[in-house]
């Protein structure tokens, strides 16, 4: 079958993938869309360190082909929605209801494909850029036959992160304010969800000029080329900045843009050595910064109401696929991604 392989030096599309069976506990699933997000190009070009050879993907959508023993939440011919979140479900953190902070669901990857008889890894536990994928059950999550494939492939990442992070992780509240840097497909969803949250201030920031339409669709009251200007909008500073670039100087600016009691919340990919700097006095008027690992999200709750809110005209989905490309057209794909010429491209298989 087809799917995109990084070997460690190139990734590149292949015909000869392999994949076993569903175990118990675990689902097949039919790919039939997946979102290229950046995490993926992070794999790519080192940013995120992760064994190869590695098919890649983590943003998809699909059908169920089979269910191996003992699950029952989903059945051959459902469409589901995938997470990367493989959680056990019965852990300390898993029983807390913080899914995110399951260490069984982190650094473990398996290998359920294989080329000419090699083991190939699996990338965040899903692995969507392949014809069909093999996922432990509580990551498939059953999702209404109307929602179109490449709008639902995209709850999976770029909406559970985005929307999840201002709606879980800083719980921002009606009438609050919002400051997001970086319009891109996470950026998109955090502005969106202040928008659902009721924040009375959402001040877009990104160098591109071009993405202040798409800003506003999704809910932006301001767009900025620069955060050095949002003081010009929100002279105290903002309740809550939110910086998806993944950049260390980006992130003391979302410190410094902070009003008091304001939350700096980290949902952008640094490289794991990087490192940002801000004065710790900054901080002395009850900031706070925040780290956010996928939205704090719950997946099995939370693709289901997105779900709902998109069926509802409250959440955008069809809005973020600026373009849909064949799997055979990754490379062009990831270019476009690379150089910010779509909110979010997504390969149909």
């Amino acid at each position: 079958m087809r799917g995109v392989v990084f070997d460690g030096t190139r990734a590149q599309v292949v015909d000869d993938l392999e994949i076993r069976e569903p175990g118990p506990g675990e689902v097949l699933v039919a790919i039939a869309a997946a979102g290229l997000c950046h995490s993926d190009l992070s794999v790519v070009d080192g940013t995120i360190p992760f064994p190869s050879p590695v098919v890649l993907g983590h943003e998809g959508a699909g059908i169920v082909e089979a269910v191996g023993p003992g699950v029952g939440h989903v059945a051959p011919g459902d469409h589901v929605c995938l997470s990367t979140l493989a959680n056990c479900g019965t852990c300390a953190d898993c029983d807390r209801g913080r899914p995110t902070m399951c260490r069984r669901a982190i650094g473990r990857p398996g290998r359920p494909f294989s080329r000419g008889g090699t083991p190939v890894f699996q990338f965040a536990a899903n692995s969507a850029f392949a014809e069909r994928t093999v996922v432990k059950a509580v990551q498939a999550v059953r999702i209404p036959a109307d929602i179109p494939f490449a709008s639902a492939a995209l709850i999976g990442c770029a909406v559970l992160t985005g929307v999840g992070a201002v709606l879980n992780r800083a719980g921002t509240g009606r009438g609050e304010t919002v400051v997001v840097i970086g319009a891109g497909g996470i950026g998109l969803n955090v502005v969106q969800g202040a928008r659902i949250a009721g924040a009375s201030a959402i001040v877009a920031v990104d160098a591109n000029p071009a993405k202040e339409a798409m800003a506003r669709r999704f809910g932006a009251t301001d767009f900025l080329t620069s955060a050095g200007a949002v003081r010009d909008v929100l002279p105290t500073g903002a309740d809550h900045v939110f910086e998806c670039v993944g950049s260390p100087a980006l992130v003391r600016q979302a410190i410094d843009l902070l009003d008091r009691r304001g939350q700096a919340v980290l949902l952008g990919m640094t490289p794991p050595t990087a490192e940002a700097a801000f004065l710790p006095a900054s901080l002395f008027l009850d900031k706070s910064v925040l780290g956010c690992r996928y939205g704090s999200s719950r997946p099995q709750h939370d693709i289901a109401l997105y779900a709902e809110l998109y069926r509802r005209g409250e959440l955008l989905l069809d809005e973020l696929v600026t373009e849909t490309y064949p799997v055979e057209d990754f490379a062009k794909a990831a270019d476009d991604a690379h150089h910010g010429r779509v909110a979010r491209g997504v390969l149909t298989f």
